[in-house]
Protein backbone atom coordinates (compact mmCIF):
# COMPACT_ATOMS: atom_id res chain seq x y z
CA UNK A 1 0.00 0.00 0.00
CA UNK A 2 1.30 3.25 -0.87
CA UNK A 3 1.59 5.40 2.66
CA UNK A 4 1.47 8.71 1.50
CA UNK A 5 -2.08 7.55 -0.09
CA UNK A 6 -3.18 5.61 2.66
CA UNK A 7 -2.52 8.54 4.82
CA UNK A 8 -4.52 10.98 3.00
CA UNK A 9 -7.29 8.37 3.02
CA UNK A 10 -7.36 8.10 6.81
CA UNK A 11 -6.73 11.58 7.86
CA UNK A 12 -10.19 12.14 5.44
CA UNK A 13 -11.61 9.53 7.20
CA UNK A 14 -11.17 11.49 10.47
CA UNK A 15 -12.23 14.84 9.09
CA UNK A 16 -15.48 12.89 7.88
CA UNK A 17 -15.68 11.58 11.86
CA UNK A 18 -15.60 15.34 13.03
CA UNK A 19 -17.62 16.68 10.68
CA UNK A 20 -20.10 14.01 11.67
CA UNK A 21 -19.84 15.13 15.34
CA UNK A 22 -19.50 18.98 14.24
CA UNK A 23 -21.84 19.70 11.62
CA UNK A 24 -24.59 20.40 13.76
CA UNK A 25 -22.42 23.09 16.24
CA UNK A 26 -21.38 24.54 12.40
CA UNK A 27 -25.36 24.82 11.01
CA UNK A 28 -26.56 26.06 14.47
CA UNK A 29 -23.91 28.05 15.86
CA UNK A 30 -20.59 28.84 14.31
CA UNK A 31 -21.92 29.88 10.23
CA UNK A 32 -25.64 29.34 10.16
CA UNK A 33 -25.93 31.39 7.23
CA UNK A 34 -24.46 27.93 5.74
CA UNK A 35 -27.20 25.46 7.03
CA UNK A 36 -27.77 24.07 3.75
CA UNK A 37 -24.55 23.76 1.57
CA UNK A 38 -22.95 21.91 5.23
CA UNK A 39 -26.01 19.25 5.08
CA UNK A 40 -23.92 17.89 1.97
CA UNK A 41 -19.93 18.81 3.34
CA UNK A 42 -19.84 14.85 4.53
CA UNK A 43 -21.13 13.96 0.72
CA UNK A 44 -18.61 15.72 -1.11
CA UNK A 45 -15.65 14.75 1.35
CA UNK A 46 -16.47 11.02 0.38
CA UNK A 47 -16.69 11.77 -3.24
CA UNK A 48 -13.35 13.03 -3.04
CA UNK A 49 -11.99 10.04 -0.80
CA UNK A 50 -13.64 7.51 -3.47
CA UNK A 51 -12.27 9.51 -6.35
CA UNK A 52 -8.62 9.07 -4.57
CA UNK A 53 -9.43 5.41 -3.65
CA UNK A 54 -10.52 4.30 -7.15
CA UNK A 55 -7.03 6.15 -8.98
CA UNK A 56 -5.05 4.30 -6.49
CA UNK A 57 -6.24 0.42 -6.35
CA UNK A 58 -8.28 1.22 -2.51
CA UNK A 59 -12.05 1.43 -4.00
CA UNK A 60 -13.02 -1.74 -1.60
CA UNK A 61 -14.67 -3.66 -4.92
CA UNK A 62 -16.98 -6.36 -3.54
CA UNK A 63 -20.32 -7.81 -4.54
CA UNK A 64 -22.71 -5.68 -2.47
CA UNK A 65 -20.67 -2.80 -2.59
CA UNK A 66 -21.61 -3.43 -6.60
CA UNK A 67 -25.10 -4.19 -6.39
CA UNK A 68 -26.10 -1.10 -3.84
CA UNK A 69 -24.01 0.75 -6.38
CA UNK A 70 -26.22 0.02 -9.40
CA UNK A 71 -29.65 -0.28 -7.75
CA UNK A 72 -28.44 3.72 -6.82
CA UNK A 73 -28.33 4.79 -10.65
CA UNK A 74 -31.06 2.23 -12.02
CA UNK A 75 -32.96 3.86 -9.05
CA UNK A 76 -32.26 7.53 -10.62
CA UNK A 77 -33.89 6.14 -13.81
CA UNK A 78 -37.04 4.70 -12.26
CA UNK A 79 -37.87 7.77 -10.45
CA UNK A 80 -37.07 10.16 -13.55
CA UNK A 81 -39.72 7.70 -15.93
CA UNK A 82 -42.20 6.17 -13.05
CA UNK A 83 -41.74 8.04 -9.25
CA UNK A 84 -41.49 11.71 -8.96
CA UNK A 85 -39.63 12.96 -11.70
CA UNK A 86 -37.72 15.04 -9.84
CA UNK A 87 -33.70 15.20 -10.93
CA UNK A 88 -32.70 16.63 -7.94
CA UNK A 89 -34.45 14.69 -5.42
CA UNK A 90 -33.27 11.69 -7.08
CA UNK A 91 -29.97 12.27 -6.82
CA UNK A 92 -30.35 13.18 -3.31
CA UNK A 93 -32.23 9.80 -2.23
CA UNK A 94 -29.56 7.94 -4.40
CA UNK A 95 -26.16 9.11 -2.70
CA UNK A 96 -27.14 7.29 0.37
CA UNK A 97 -26.68 4.06 -2.18
CA UNK A 98 -23.70 5.67 -4.79
CA UNK A 99 -21.90 7.46 -2.15
CA UNK A 100 -22.62 6.90 1.25
CA UNK A 101 -22.94 3.11 1.15
CA UNK A 102 -19.27 2.50 -0.25
CA UNK A 103 -17.61 5.19 1.93
CA UNK A 104 -18.66 2.44 4.58
CA UNK A 105 -17.22 0.38 2.87
CA UNK A 106 -13.47 2.23 2.40
CA UNK A 107 -13.35 2.82 6.18
CA UNK A 108 -13.75 -0.85 6.24
CA UNK A 109 -10.94 -0.85 3.90
CA UNK A 110 -8.57 1.48 5.01
CA UNK A 111 -8.66 1.41 8.89
CA UNK A 112 -7.22 -1.19 11.12
CA UNK A 113 -7.31 -2.13 14.68
CA UNK A 114 -5.41 0.64 15.85
CA UNK A 115 -7.14 3.32 14.07
CA UNK A 116 -10.55 1.99 15.91
CA UNK A 117 -9.18 2.14 19.30
CA UNK A 118 -7.48 5.72 18.55
CA UNK A 119 -10.72 6.87 17.53
CA UNK A 120 -12.70 5.33 20.57
CA UNK A 121 -10.27 7.11 23.03
CA UNK A 122 -11.48 10.14 20.79
CA UNK A 123 -15.09 9.40 21.52
CA UNK A 124 -14.81 8.72 25.41
CA UNK A 125 -12.92 12.08 25.44
CA UNK A 126 -15.48 13.75 23.37
CA UNK A 127 -18.28 11.94 25.98
CA UNK A 128 -17.31 13.98 28.95
CA UNK A 129 -18.69 17.82 27.56
CA UNK A 130 -21.00 16.35 25.43
CA UNK A 131 -22.60 15.33 28.94
CA UNK A 132 -22.26 18.79 30.14
CA UNK A 133 -23.90 20.49 27.51
CA UNK A 134 -26.73 17.82 27.08
CA UNK A 135 -27.25 18.59 30.86
CA UNK A 136 -27.44 22.36 29.85
CA UNK A 137 -29.61 21.68 26.92
CA UNK A 138 -32.21 19.75 29.46
CA UNK A 139 -32.59 22.67 32.18
CA UNK A 140 -32.15 25.98 29.54
CA UNK A 141 -35.77 26.64 28.00
CA UNK A 142 -35.92 26.22 23.92
CA UNK A 143 -35.11 30.33 23.29
CA UNK A 144 -31.96 30.05 24.94
CA UNK A 145 -28.77 30.07 22.90
CA UNK A 146 -27.49 26.49 23.73
CA UNK A 147 -30.63 25.19 22.03
CA UNK A 148 -30.64 26.94 19.00
CA UNK A 149 -32.12 25.59 15.87
CA UNK A 150 -30.33 24.66 12.46
CA UNK A 151 -29.70 27.85 10.55
CA UNK A 152 -31.98 31.21 11.63
CA UNK A 153 -34.69 28.61 13.01
CA UNK A 154 -34.75 30.20 17.03
CA UNK A 155 -37.83 27.75 18.16
CA UNK A 156 -34.90 25.63 19.35
CA UNK A 157 -33.05 22.47 18.05
CA UNK A 158 -34.49 19.86 21.08
CA UNK A 159 -37.58 17.74 20.80
CA UNK A 160 -40.33 16.94 22.44
CA UNK A 161 -39.63 14.65 25.96
CA UNK A 162 -41.90 14.75 29.15
CA UNK A 163 -42.76 16.44 31.78
CA UNK A 164 -42.22 19.72 29.97
CA UNK A 165 -38.29 18.88 28.91
CA UNK A 166 -36.82 18.47 25.44
CA UNK A 167 -35.10 15.75 24.41
CA UNK A 168 -31.21 17.40 23.98
CA UNK A 169 -29.60 17.42 20.64
CA UNK A 170 -26.27 18.28 21.82
CA UNK A 171 -23.79 19.32 19.21
CA UNK A 172 -25.98 17.63 16.39
CA UNK A 173 -28.80 19.00 14.44
CA UNK A 174 -31.37 16.82 15.80
CA UNK A 175 -31.77 14.84 18.88
CA UNK A 176 -31.18 11.34 17.05
CA UNK A 177 -27.59 12.19 16.46
CA UNK A 178 -26.80 12.98 19.94
CA UNK A 179 -28.63 8.95 20.75
CA UNK A 180 -26.31 7.63 18.05
CA UNK A 181 -23.25 9.48 19.49
CA UNK A 182 -24.17 7.97 23.19
CA UNK A 183 -25.08 4.63 21.63
CA UNK A 184 -21.50 4.57 20.33
CA UNK A 185 -20.34 5.89 23.50
CA UNK A 186 -21.46 3.20 25.43
CA UNK A 187 -19.91 0.32 23.05
CA UNK A 188 -16.61 1.79 23.57
CA UNK A 189 -16.63 2.11 27.29
CA UNK A 190 -17.60 -1.23 28.17
CA UNK A 191 -14.99 -2.42 25.84
CA UNK A 192 -12.33 -0.44 27.53
CA UNK A 193 -13.96 -1.72 30.73
CA UNK A 194 -12.69 -4.88 28.93
CA UNK A 195 -9.15 -4.35 27.75
CA UNK A 196 -8.58 -1.35 30.77
CA UNK A 197 -4.66 -1.30 29.65
CA UNK A 198 -5.26 -0.04 26.55
CA UNK A 199 -6.97 3.29 28.20
CA UNK A 200 -6.45 6.12 31.16
CA UNK A 201 -8.23 4.64 33.52
CA UNK A 202 -9.36 8.17 34.65
CA UNK A 203 -10.82 8.94 31.33
CA UNK A 204 -12.44 5.21 31.48
CA UNK A 205 -14.11 6.39 34.84
CA UNK A 206 -14.76 9.96 33.54
CA UNK A 207 -16.65 8.84 30.60
CA UNK A 208 -18.53 6.41 31.97
CA UNK A 209 -19.95 8.64 34.55
CA UNK A 210 -20.86 11.24 31.23
CA UNK A 211 -22.76 7.92 30.01
CA UNK A 212 -24.70 7.04 33.08
CA UNK A 213 -25.52 10.91 32.87
CA UNK A 214 -26.63 10.84 29.34
CA UNK A 215 -28.94 8.23 29.23
CA UNK A 216 -31.69 9.59 31.75
CA UNK A 217 -30.62 13.42 30.27
CA UNK A 218 -31.78 12.14 26.71
CA UNK A 219 -35.47 11.04 27.46
CA UNK A 220 -34.09 8.60 24.69
CA UNK A 221 -36.04 5.44 24.90
CA UNK A 222 -33.84 4.08 21.95
CA UNK A 223 -30.42 4.96 24.56
CA UNK A 224 -32.02 2.98 27.09
CA UNK A 225 -32.27 -0.46 24.98
CA UNK A 226 -29.46 -0.18 22.99
CA UNK A 227 -27.48 -0.18 26.06
CA UNK A 228 -29.16 -2.69 27.75
CA UNK A 229 -27.70 -4.31 24.41
CA UNK A 230 -24.98 -3.47 24.78
CA UNK A 231 -24.48 -4.47 28.47
CA UNK A 232 -25.81 -7.93 27.30
CA UNK A 233 -23.31 -8.21 25.22
CA UNK A 234 -20.72 -7.26 27.77
CA UNK A 235 -22.35 -9.39 30.19
CA UNK A 236 -21.39 -12.46 27.26
CA UNK A 237 -17.76 -11.77 27.20
CA UNK A 238 -17.30 -11.95 30.93
CA UNK A 239 -19.36 -15.04 31.41
CA UNK A 240 -16.79 -16.58 28.36
CA UNK A 241 -13.99 -15.57 30.31
CA UNK A 242 -11.88 -17.70 32.70
CA UNK A 243 -13.40 -17.29 36.26
CA UNK A 244 -16.93 -17.45 35.98
CA UNK A 245 -18.10 -16.97 39.54
CA UNK A 246 -15.56 -13.89 39.92
CA UNK A 247 -16.90 -12.49 37.13
CA UNK A 248 -20.45 -12.96 37.94
CA UNK A 249 -19.76 -11.21 41.31
CA UNK A 250 -17.65 -8.23 39.90
CA UNK A 251 -20.66 -7.76 37.55
CA UNK A 252 -23.00 -7.67 40.42
CA UNK A 253 -21.27 -5.02 42.38
CA UNK A 254 -20.62 -2.76 39.29
CA UNK A 255 -24.38 -2.93 38.87
CA UNK A 256 -25.33 -2.06 42.20
CA UNK A 257 -22.90 0.61 42.71
CA UNK A 258 -24.37 1.99 39.77
CA UNK A 259 -27.52 1.65 40.93
CA UNK A 260 -26.81 3.28 44.32
CA UNK A 261 -25.45 6.08 42.90
CA UNK A 262 -28.26 6.87 40.32
CA UNK A 263 -30.59 6.65 43.11
CA UNK A 264 -28.52 8.91 45.63
CA UNK A 265 -27.43 11.44 43.41
CA UNK A 266 -30.38 14.16 43.45
CA UNK A 267 -28.52 15.55 40.29
CA UNK A 268 -30.08 13.00 38.53
CA UNK A 269 -33.66 13.25 39.87
CA UNK A 270 -35.51 15.33 37.35
CA UNK A 271 -33.94 13.43 34.39
CA UNK A 272 -34.73 9.84 35.81
CA UNK A 273 -38.52 11.09 36.44
CA UNK A 274 -38.55 12.51 33.41
CA UNK A 275 -37.10 9.61 31.50
CA UNK A 276 -39.58 7.22 33.59
CA UNK A 277 -42.83 9.63 32.57
CA UNK A 278 -41.56 8.72 28.90
CA UNK A 279 -41.79 5.43 28.99
CA UNK A 280 -45.02 5.98 30.53
CA UNK A 281 -46.39 7.83 27.78
CA UNK A 282 -44.81 5.86 25.39
CA UNK A 283 -46.34 2.35 27.03
CA UNK A 284 -49.98 4.00 26.43
CA UNK A 285 -49.19 5.29 22.68
CA UNK A 286 -47.54 1.84 21.54
CA UNK A 287 -49.22 -0.96 23.43
CA UNK A 288 -46.40 -1.16 26.08
CA UNK A 289 -42.36 -2.61 26.04
CA UNK A 290 -43.43 -5.06 23.42
CA UNK A 291 -45.02 -2.86 20.69
CA UNK A 292 -41.86 -0.28 21.10
CA UNK A 293 -39.18 -3.23 20.33
CA UNK A 294 -41.30 -4.50 17.55
CA UNK A 295 -41.50 -0.97 15.87
CA UNK A 296 -38.74 0.26 16.45
CA UNK A 297 -36.26 -2.20 16.66
CA UNK A 298 -37.92 -5.36 14.56
CA UNK A 299 -37.90 -2.72 11.35
CA UNK A 300 -41.65 -3.64 10.91
CA UNK A 301 -41.05 -5.61 7.71
CA UNK A 302 -44.81 -6.81 7.11
CA UNK A 303 -46.13 -3.62 7.81
CA UNK A 304 -43.46 -2.16 5.59
CA UNK A 305 -45.40 -3.65 2.38
CA UNK A 306 -48.28 -1.68 2.87
CA UNK A 307 -47.08 1.92 2.01
CA UNK A 308 -46.84 0.83 -2.05
CA UNK A 309 -50.12 1.07 -4.21
CA UNK A 310 -51.00 -0.93 -7.28
CA UNK A 311 -49.54 1.83 -9.37
CA UNK A 312 -46.02 1.84 -7.46
CA UNK A 313 -45.40 -1.64 -6.68
CA UNK A 314 -42.75 -2.31 -8.73
CA UNK A 315 -40.74 0.93 -8.81
CA UNK A 316 -41.83 2.63 -5.82
CA UNK A 317 -42.68 6.62 -5.51
CA UNK A 318 -39.11 7.55 -6.90
CA UNK A 319 -35.90 7.93 -4.48
CA UNK A 320 -35.68 10.55 -2.12
CA UNK A 321 -38.79 10.80 -1.56
CA UNK A 322 -39.00 9.68 2.03
CA UNK A 323 -36.63 11.99 2.89
CA UNK A 324 -35.97 15.55 4.76
CA UNK A 325 -35.10 17.48 2.07
CA UNK A 326 -37.11 14.93 -0.57
CA UNK A 327 -40.60 16.05 1.11
CA UNK A 328 -39.43 20.17 0.89
CA UNK A 329 -38.33 19.95 -2.04
CA UNK A 330 -42.15 18.12 -3.39
CA UNK A 331 -44.45 19.13 -0.97
CA UNK A 332 -42.57 22.55 0.30
CA UNK A 333 -42.82 20.92 4.14
CA UNK A 334 -40.75 18.42 5.80
CA UNK A 335 -42.74 15.41 6.65
CA UNK A 336 -42.74 12.11 6.26
CA UNK A 337 -44.29 11.21 2.78
CA UNK A 338 -43.58 7.36 2.72
CA UNK A 339 -42.69 6.00 5.79
CA UNK A 340 -40.94 6.78 9.52
CA UNK A 341 -39.59 3.42 9.09
CA UNK A 342 -36.34 2.36 7.19
CA UNK A 343 -37.61 -0.46 5.53
CA UNK A 344 -40.73 1.18 4.68
CA UNK A 345 -38.63 4.01 3.11
CA UNK A 346 -36.87 1.45 0.58
CA UNK A 347 -39.37 -0.49 -0.26
CA UNK A 348 -41.84 2.91 -0.94
CA UNK A 349 -38.82 5.00 -2.79
CA UNK A 350 -37.48 1.90 -4.86
CA UNK A 351 -40.35 -0.56 -5.30
CA UNK A 352 -40.91 -4.20 -4.60
CA UNK A 353 -37.47 -5.69 -7.19
CA UNK A 354 -35.25 -2.69 -5.85
CA UNK A 355 -36.06 -2.23 -2.24
CA UNK A 356 -36.46 -5.73 -0.69
CA UNK A 357 -33.16 -6.46 -2.64
CA UNK A 358 -31.93 -3.46 -0.29
CA UNK A 359 -33.99 -5.01 2.98
CA UNK A 360 -32.31 -8.42 2.35
CA UNK A 361 -28.96 -6.72 1.87
CA UNK A 362 -29.16 -5.12 5.59
CA UNK A 363 -30.12 -8.36 6.77
CA UNK A 364 -27.34 -10.11 5.56
CA UNK A 365 -24.60 -7.70 6.40
CA UNK A 366 -26.50 -7.50 9.83
CA UNK A 367 -26.58 -11.10 10.47
CA UNK A 368 -23.15 -11.97 9.08
CA UNK A 369 -21.43 -9.40 10.88
CA UNK A 370 -22.94 -10.89 13.97
CA UNK A 371 -21.57 -14.30 13.31
CA UNK A 372 -18.12 -13.17 12.19
CA UNK A 373 -17.68 -11.09 15.54
CA UNK A 374 -18.71 -13.95 17.40
CA UNK A 375 -16.22 -15.94 15.70
CA UNK A 376 -13.91 -12.88 16.90
CA UNK A 377 -15.09 -13.25 20.34
CA UNK A 378 -14.22 -16.84 20.74
CA UNK A 379 -11.08 -16.52 19.17
CA UNK A 380 -9.97 -13.67 22.13
CA UNK A 381 -10.73 -10.65 20.53
CA UNK A 382 -14.27 -8.46 22.12
CA UNK A 383 -13.98 -5.56 19.69
CA UNK A 384 -16.16 -6.81 16.61
CA UNK A 385 -18.57 -8.29 19.26
CA UNK A 386 -19.22 -5.17 21.51
CA UNK A 387 -19.11 -2.66 18.11
CA UNK A 388 -21.60 -4.91 16.51
CA UNK A 389 -23.66 -4.62 20.12
CA UNK A 390 -24.84 -1.91 18.61
CA UNK A 391 -24.03 -2.15 15.12
CA UNK A 392 -26.37 -5.53 14.41
CA UNK A 393 -29.51 -2.97 14.93
CA UNK A 394 -28.20 0.17 12.98
CA UNK A 395 -27.11 -1.96 10.60
CA UNK A 396 -30.04 -3.69 9.91
CA UNK A 397 -32.46 -0.71 10.12
CA UNK A 398 -31.02 2.45 11.06
CA UNK A 399 -32.99 5.17 9.39
CA UNK A 400 -30.96 6.89 6.28
CA UNK A 401 -33.48 9.62 5.50
CA UNK A 402 -31.78 12.28 8.00
CA UNK A 403 -27.77 12.84 7.21
CA UNK A 404 -26.96 12.78 10.57
CA UNK A 405 -28.30 9.19 11.37
CA UNK A 406 -26.96 8.34 7.59
CA UNK A 407 -23.20 9.39 8.64
CA UNK A 408 -23.69 6.86 12.21
CA UNK A 409 -24.82 4.57 10.01
CA UNK A 410 -21.61 4.78 7.96
CA UNK A 411 -19.04 5.64 10.23
CA UNK A 412 -20.39 1.87 13.05
CA UNK A 413 -20.52 0.07 9.77
CA UNK A 414 -17.19 0.87 8.88
CA UNK A 415 -15.72 0.34 12.12
CA UNK A 416 -17.23 -3.13 12.40
CA UNK A 417 -15.81 -3.96 8.96
CA UNK A 418 -12.37 -2.99 9.90
CA UNK A 419 -12.68 -4.61 13.38
CA UNK A 420 -12.42 -7.45 10.95
CA UNK A 421 -9.16 -6.78 9.38
CA UNK A 422 -5.77 -8.73 10.69
CA UNK A 423 -2.93 -6.41 11.72
CA UNK A 424 -1.49 -6.78 8.67
CA UNK A 425 -3.94 -4.95 7.00
CA UNK A 426 -6.04 -7.77 5.39
CA UNK A 427 -8.87 -6.52 3.20
CA UNK A 428 -12.21 -8.23 4.66
CA UNK A 429 -13.14 -10.19 1.04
Amino acid sequence: MNNSTLSVLKNGIWIYFFLLIFEGALRRWVIPSFSEPLLLIRDVLAVYLLIIAVRNNYYPYNQIVTIVFWIGIISIFTSLFFGHRNLLVALFGARILIIQFPMLFLIGHIFNKQDIINMGKIILWLAIPMAVLITLQFYSPQSAWVNKGVGENIKGAGFSGANGYFRPPGTFSFTSGNVAFFCIVSSFVLYFWLKPQLINKYLLIASSLALIIAIPTSISRSLVFQFIISISFFILVKLSQPGFLKNISQLLIAILTILIISINVNFLDTQVDTLIQRFDNAENAEGGIGGTISNRFLGGLINSFQVLDDNHILFGFGSGTGTSVGSKLLTGDVKYLISEGEWGRLLGENGMILGLTLVLIRIYMSFNYLYLSFKFLRNGDPLPWMLMSIGFIILLQQQLSQPTNLGFYVLIGGLVLASFNKEEKETLQ
